[in-house]
C-alpha cells in the first residue's frame, strides 16, 4: 500500500508552501528518516524527511504553491 507524502504544516499560519528541491528522482527508492525535499514557506525553507521506505512516486512539479495537507507524491 503507498504512503501519501503530504505538504505539512510547519507553523501555526502557515496554508501553503512550495518544494524547491527534490533530493531523490521519481522511480529512486528511499528509505524512511532519509532527507526527501526541501519545503519553502513565507518565512523559512526546511527540509522533509520521507515518511516510509519504497518507490518515490513524485506527483508535483519544484516551484509550485501548494496548499498544507496537499498529497505530492507516493511512496510505495
Amino acid at each position: 500500500m503507498a504512503v501519501p507524502v503530504r505538504i505539512p504544516k510547519l507553523g501555526v499560519a502557515m496554508t501553503e508552501g512550495s518544494i524547491t528541491e527534490w533530493f531523490f528522482s521519481d522511480g529512486d527508492r528511499v528509505e524512511e528518516g532519509q532527507l526527501l525535499y526541501v519545503l519553502a514557506t513565507d518565512k523559512t525553507e526546511n527540509d522533509i524527511e520521507a515518511p516510509a521506505s519504497g518507490i518515490l512516486s513524485i506527483q508535483s512539479e519544484v516551484d509550485t504553491e501548494y496548499e498544507v495537507g496537499t498529497t505530492i507524491a507516493e511512496i510505495g
